[in-house]
């Protein structure tokens, strides 16, 4: 189930109700040691030093709790209570070169700004290039607003407990919190806070997508079109044709410029490719349409900008809108229930809502909604860090895969590609199977990318195309 992401009053009233029941919060310290040692020991090696800065209230608890576990490796635990003294200690410690420090100094309640004294110790923490693990914030940040309180420790990771906190997913906070994971396994009662705002968890797609049936065939699976790839862009078609297939409808056709077409057939073996654009008819013999990736180029006529808005209004198949056609959508109600959906990125998006990119990444779920509002209630997945998926009503989803290292041009083609290929299926095209199908797309395409950093420091969309749809 996905998890609610929640303020800190809110993890302060599910606190409560679970120790109304009688569970005590040592051995809800103690799960969250055993968490963070996992996490502290997949990011070192045997005899490698970790330094673990404890602070005096509950953050601090769970930083000593998880030495016990913390196997084959060397910890030094460091009391912090006074900010003067502990600077002296921690540059002796920091001369040692520990592989990893984890951060136990200030958790969610920290609502006021910081002294002076302990703004310099996080300045020092900051400037000595030691990775860092955070325990549920990094300290100094705001929990709640995402803003540091005069400063805020950098960390590489933050492990938060029970379930994500609304600051951690600020764009403001994305340079103090690094890679967030969240740690569910803590003895707690099951979360008694709803939200409109809900994290997305591996555990989301269990079963699915589901087996197909032993006696389908190409016909069962659908049959996508892909509009895409021009002049000086032609590779966008390549990307979004290669990732449609690893969703494996039954038959993809890819239409592309004519003068595109030699280069981009030559390097398709299961799409059917055709020179040329098809008419609005055409598009009723098939399951899905993409529409979109590399189409960029200036020369390109008007009559494909009105068929991508006919196609938007009026086609009862789902589409999918990306890159260049983004800007030929039609603003309003569309004339079919079928589904819609754009996958901008928060440039394209601010491009879409006639204001700053700032403005997109300060509330990406405002942008969201506002998007989806302004092309008929249609599914958005901003992309980004923590890729919001939804619309202007009901829940919007957080995506927790993904990495910097997808910050490459052509993977939102793919993703695009992917997510045609899904929903050109007739068994993901009902409704919630078809925004589930979404989610699953993001999900996947940002785990995929997780798997591969995990292997290897660089990798290539070509690596990506291999691996999508493995991730487990």
């Amino acid at each position: 189930m996905p998890l609610p992401i929640i303020t800190v009053a809110q993890m302060r009233e599910w606190e409560q109700a679970t120790w109304a029941v009688g569970i005590s919060s040592a051995s809800v310290i103690a799960e969250a040691g055993h968490a963070i040692a996992r996490a502290a020991l997949q990011r070192t090696r045997p005899l490698d030093r970790i330094l673990i800065l404890a602070g005096k209230g509950h953050n601090g608890d769970d930083a000593r709790a998880a030495v016990a576990d913390l196997t084959g490796r060397k910890a030094e635990v460091v009391t912090v209570t006074d900010p003067v003294a502990a600077l002296a200690i921690f540059s002796q410690q920091a001369a040692r070169k520990p592989a990893l420090i984890m951060d136990g100094l200030f958790g969610i309640g920290l609502n006021r700004p910081l002294a002076a004294d302990w703004i310099e110790l996080i300045a020092r923490i900051n400037e000595s290039g030691i990775p860092v693990l955070a325990i549920d914030v990094p300290s100094g940040l705001n929990a709640d607003t995402g803003q540091p309180q005069g400063a805020a420790v950098q960390a590489e990771l933050t492990v938060t407990l029970g379930a994500p906190k609304a600051g951690l997913l600020k764009t403001s906070a994305a340079p103090f919190v690094g890679r967030l994971e969240v740690v569910t396994d803590l003895g707690l009662i099951p979360c008694p806070i709803r939200s409109e705002m809900q994290w997305t968890q591996a555990e989301d797609f269990a079963g699915f997508p589901p087996r197909r049936p032993v006696g389908g065939h190409k016909g069962t699976f659908g049959h996508l079109a892909i509009l895409a790839g021009s002049l000086g862009f032609h590779g966008a078609a390549v990307l979004a044709a290669r990732g449609a297939s690893r969703a494996m409808p039954g038959l993809i056709t890819l239409f592309t410029a004519e003068n595109v077409y030699a280069p981009v057939a030559a390097q398709l073996h299961n799409v059917m490719v055709r020179p040329g654009r098809p008419t609005f008819a055409d598009l009723h013999d098939f399951s899905a349409v993409v529409i979109g990736p590399g189409l960029a180029d200036e020369k390109l006529s008007a009559d494909l900008k009105e068929l991508t808005a006919e196609v938007w209004r009026q086609l009862d198949r789902p589409v999918i809108a990306d890159a260049s056609a983004l800007d030929w959508l039609p603003a309003g109600p569309t004339m079919t229930e079928t589904f819609r959906a754009i996958t901008p990125h928060p440039g394209e998006a601010a491009r879409l809502l006639q204001v700053p990119t700032s403005a997109v990444q300060a509330d990406r779920p405002a942008s969201v909604r506002s998007l989806s509002a302004r092309f008929g209630n249609c599914h958005v997945a901003l992309k980004g860090s923590h890729t919001v998926v939804g619309r202007s009503t009901g829940e919007l989803f957080i995506n927790s895969s993904g990495n910097p290292h997808l910050a490459q041009g052509g993977s939102g083609d793919v993703l695009a590609g992917y997510l045609g290929g899904l929903l050109a299926q007739p068994q993901f095209q009902p409704p919630p199977a078809a925004f589930r199908a979404m989610r699953y797309a993001v999900w996947q395409h940002g785990a995929t990318a997780d798997h591969l950093s995990a292997r290897a420091h660089c990798w290539t969309l070509e690596e990506l195309l291999v691996a999508l749809g493995s991730a487990a």
